[in-house]
């Protein structure tokens, strides 16, 4: 998948607002899908649904608990967050350069009309 796919996966997965709540709240470390459910008073079959299009995107991993299998836990993974800002940092350091080419412009005509 090339960089630009997974940047796409990545803002589709975090256009949605639960989404973004589950994001915030893995912030603070793994947490069972059923914790995360009540936690953001989301039924247990849609906070399915968002994890199961937060793994695809590759913004959570799931692992299980040793001695018990039933038990998954959510966790987020920092690649892609690291290429989200990475490919965000391209574009602002773009129009950083646009912005200062401009001034340099606007500096050169404003020293011709005097």
């Amino acid at each position: 998948m090339t960089r630009s796919a997974r940047v796409d996966a990545t803002l589709a997965a975090l256009a949605d607002p639960a989404r973004r709540a589950v994001v915030e709240r893995l912030r603070a470390g793994p947490a069972r899908a059923g914790d995360l459910a009540r936690s953001l008073a989301i039924s247990a079959p849609r906070m399915s649904q968002h994890l199961r299009t937060l793994r695809r995107s590759g913004l959570v991993e799931e692992s299980g608990i040793e001695g018990d299998a039933r038990v998954r836990l959510y966790q987020l993974r920092r690649e892609p967050f690291a290429e989200l800002r990475s490919w965000s940092e391209d574009i602002e350091s773009f129009w950083t350069a646009e912005l200062e080419a401009f001034r340099r412009h606007a500096g050169r005509r404003a020293g011709k009309q005097r």
